[in-house]
């Protein structure tokens, strides 16, 4: 429910794993989960070392068909960037959110999200991890992900100090750029919530750093189609879905206008990167959401549909990674190119927090219930 404040303050009866989760449920969930990240993380990784080139110049240097492969950036091939960085924190702030909730009453898991977020702005500056802060949790303690890779500034501003953006002060009220909603998949992997409370707290952590309604908006939009994919829609019905709820909303007919061109661009005819740059270049909110959209919709399998996500000349590294989010989810991990697996950077890493995401959500009260608490699972996401 929401407060008379506005914010979200979710009932524990969401998102509280509940026993009526079956073995292949269990399953079935996790590998939506790990295919939604790991998926996301491919496509950022493709795109990341073509993001500030025209396509013109992408044909030019890798052939007609644009890239077909990982291109090295950052010193390596399947490099991740500050996109799958800021999903990951996502991730964790919200297991962190699960495990943080009182037994009865009402908690805010937007602030939990905003602390893992200034746990990521720390990775954005400091050399490695200050091991001498008690409640860090393991992910800020990955020496690899203290490097910077093209953060935009609304990220970087939004979290240069404690002070926590909200629907009535939002951070950076004039920002829509694409950097709340390309992390805001783990929102969508929030089994058991209901789909308004699901777009609601992606609403509220997109305010975290940029402030424009349709920076916001587009993120609430985005989480949605994930989450209804999770629930086992198909694409073109959880995009629907999505945009009824978007259509609620005041401040929407940007996004909403950018997902009907994405659905009508997919009825004028074969896929290409022309029609993908008929959508726009990405570097804002509801542009990089048409694009992964579109991207996913038209998808023949996940290779065709990550590889049209990232050539055109744009911010290819956020599209690419939306659209991965989507077809991870939509199909699971194994129906990710074994090949790209196998080069993605920090690929052990995403797996480890897929799988505790996927146990939080279906086994949380096992580990940190009235009647069991696992002392391990509280060193590894302590409780604020």
């Amino acid at each position: 429910m929401k407060s008379e404040a506005g914010r979200l303050e979710v009932t524990t009866t969401a998102g509280t794993g509940s026993p009526l989760w079956g073995r292949a449920q269990q399953q079935e969930f996790r590998a939506r989960v790990r295919g939604c990240l790991l998926g996301g993380a491919i496509g950022d990784a493709l795109g990341a070392g073509i993001e500030f080139e025209s396509l013109s110049a992408i044909r030019s240097q890798h052939g007609p068909e644009g890239v077909r492969d990982y291109v090295r950036a950052y010193g390596r091939r399947g490099a991740i960037t500050d996109d799958t960085q800021l999903t990951l924190f996502t991730a964790e702030g919200l297991i962190r959110a699960q495990v943080c909730r009182e037994p009865s009453g009402a908690w805010h898991p937007a602030a939990e999200v905003h602390r893992a977020y200034l746990r990521w702005a720390a990775t954005q500056r400091d050399w490695g991890p200050d091991e001498r802060e008690p409640d860090t949790g393991w992910l800020a303690r990955e020496e690899w992900l203290y490097a910077r890779r093209a953060p935009g500034e609304a990220c970087l501003s939004g979290l240069a100090d404690e002070r926590m953006g909200t629907l009535q002060d939002p951070r950076n009220p004039r920002s829509k750029g694409c950097g709340a909603v390309m992390r805001s998949a783990p929102f969508g992997l929030l089994a058991g919530w209901e789909p308004e409370q699901v777009f609601q707290l992606a609403v509220e952590c997109a305010v975290l750093t940029h402030g424009h309604p349709t920076g916001a908006l587009s993120a609430g939009a985005f989480a949605a189609v994930v989450h209804f994919l999770v629930r086992g829609e198909d694409l073109p019905s959880a995009v629907r879905e999505a945009m009824a709820l978007l259509a609620t909303r005041p401040g929407h007919e940007e996004t909403t206008e950018a997902l009907r061109q994405a659905l009508t661009t997919v009825r004028q005819g074969l896929p290409t990167p022309e029609r993908v740059e008929s959508l726009g270049q990405g570097w804002v909110a509801e542009e990089a959401l048409a694009m992964g959209v579109y991207c996913a919709l038209v998808a023949e399998d996940v290779q065709h549909g990550l590889l049209l996500a990232v050539n055109h000349g744009g911010d290819s590294d956020s599209t690419g990674s939306l659209c991965g989010n989507l077809l991870g989810a939509l199909h699971g991990e194994t129906a990710l190119p074994a090949g790209w697996l196998a080069e993605l950077e920090g690929r052990a890493t995403i797996l480890e927090l897929a799988d505790d995401f996927a146990m939080e959500l279906t086994q949380g009260p096992s580990l940190h219930g009235p009647l069991d608490t696992s002392a391990a699972w509280l060193a590894r996401y302590p409780r604020s």
